[in-house]
């Protein structure tokens, strides 16, 4: 007896496959717009600090200079310098095309030191290479350096530290910029597809997502002759398209809707390194690129409080008692963001040009009992304390805490982090 043969789910398939290569999307695009500061394989510094015009990426730190590098690995073994930097914090992360951190340099795994790394490729050989060598899973990378900067008098000296951070490898013939316009994350799903596909064919998945492309396999990603949109017919067409939008949906809010509740919302273990929970890591990707892991840094999002979500037009204050700060080894801040239709965070533009506020921000006023009190909201609270005001639009915004080093009792959740409640009415209350 013959059996019938059940035609694959294309929308569901639709859906995991869209999720699963978003990542590598996500990290082409902006490959592509990073291009236009400068070539592959040479280090690029930004010499500022981030602002509200700051676009290349999303939910950009204001506390530390950036410096970062897209390598070309095809072209051979990149070295990095590390400079000294004794007890200023810095972080080098090499993140591979599927956004893992495959190492993270710097202030807490090498330490203060400096040093020389070699970063090779997949498939190269580390003969004659002297010292630590890093392998990336994937022949192009990135490499993202921090370097603390603690208040304007600083910049000079953290500037110093960038010059220290030396990248030697051979220029990179053969790899093309790309049109940013083209191959997007919002790209129709014919387009998204070829770019994914295309990716695919460079930057091979690991062993143990050989699961996902099997599941993935009727849409015809891993064809030798390419992707071709051609072979589906209109009713396929159609689930296709279906399962790109049930996907775009799922992942609405990127990297701040990657766990669900009121507060600050505990951070998700897997962050910087994603195993197979491909969906946090394209939330990640969406609204974070570029994470670092927990033990790095954490990150604590928050987008309501009391059931209220959060909007400039009401002032909010948070109180950190003076016997309960924030456990860090390093340091903390608070980022104001306004996200974007598409889940992207972003700084706005405010009369104190102030992105971020956090226990290294200069001229910050502590209370006479030594507890600290923020102004959150989009208008003044007044000239006495604008030196603790974090500036916000007037209208929805998102929060993100970020702990360099957190303490046990913070990754735990032993720690309850203090809520900002609004102000009420009348003269804000002070703590003597």
């Amino acid at each position: 007896m013959l059996q019938t043969k059940v035609k694959p789910d294309l929308r569901d398939i639709a859906q995991e496959a869209y999720t699963f290569t978003l990542p590598l999307v996500a990290m082409e695009s902006f490959r592509r717009r990073r291009m236009s500061l400068g070539p592959m394989n040479e280090m690029f510094h930004a010499r500022k600090l981030l602002h509200f015009k700051s676009r290349h990426i999303t939910a950009p730190n204001n506390d530390t200079l950036y410096s970062n590098a897209w390598l070309d690995l095809r072209q051979g073994p990149a070295v990095i310098d590390l400079p000294e930097t004794g007890d200023r914090y810095i972080s080098v992360a090499v993140m591979d095309m599927w956004t893992d951190n495959i190492a993270i340099l710097g202030t807490r795994t090498t330490g203060g030191s400096g040093g020389r790394y070699t970063i090779v490729g997949p498939d190269a050989g580390t003969e004659g290479i002297e010292g630590p060598v890093i392998r990336s899973t994937t022949p192009i990378c990135w490499v993202l350096a921090r370097i603390l900067v603690a208040g304007p008098e600083d910049l000079a000296e953290a500037r110093a530290v960038q010059d220290g951070l030396v990248l030697q490898m051979p220029p990179p013939p053969n790899t093309p910029v790309g049109d940013p316009a083209q191959g997007t994350r919002i790209a129709p799903w014919s387009e998204y597809f070829a770019q994914a596909a295309e990716l695919l064919r460079l930057h091979r998945p690991r062993a143990t997502d050989m699961g996902v492309m099997q599941r993935i396999a009727p849409l015809g990603l891993d064809d030798s002759d390419g992707f071709d949109p051609d072979r589906f017919d209109e009713d396929e067409i159609a689930q296709i398209a279906a399962g790109v939008a049930d996907a775009r949906r799922t992942l609405e809010g990127g990297m701040i809707m990657a766990a669900d509740g009121d507060g600050w919302l505990d951070p998700k273990s897997g962050l910087g390194f994603y195993n197979q929970d491909y969906e946090f890591r394209a939330r990640v990707a969406i609204g974070g690129l570029g994470a670092l892991t927990l033990e790095e840094a954490t990150y604590f999002p928050a987008k309501s409080f009391g059931g209220t979500a959060l909007d400039g037009r009401q002032m909010m204050r948070w109180h950190i008692p003076a016997d309960q700060p924030i456990p860090v080894n390093a340091f903390w801040s608070l980022s104001m963001y306004e996200p974007t239709e598409d889940g992207e965070l972003f700084f706005i533009e405010n009369p104190l040009s102030r992105y971020a506020i956090g226990d290294r921000t200069p001229g910050l006023v502590r209370n006479h009992d030594g507890s600290l009190d923020i102004w959150i909201g989009h208008d003044s609270p007044g000239a006495e304390d604008e030196a603790n005001w974090l500036p916000a639009p007037a209208g929805p915004y998102t929060l993100l805490l970020r702990a360099y080093f957190a303490k046990p009792e913070l990754l735990e959740g032993r720690y309850d982090i203090p809520e900002p409640q609004p102000v009420i009415q009348g003269r804000r209350p002070k703590h003597d």
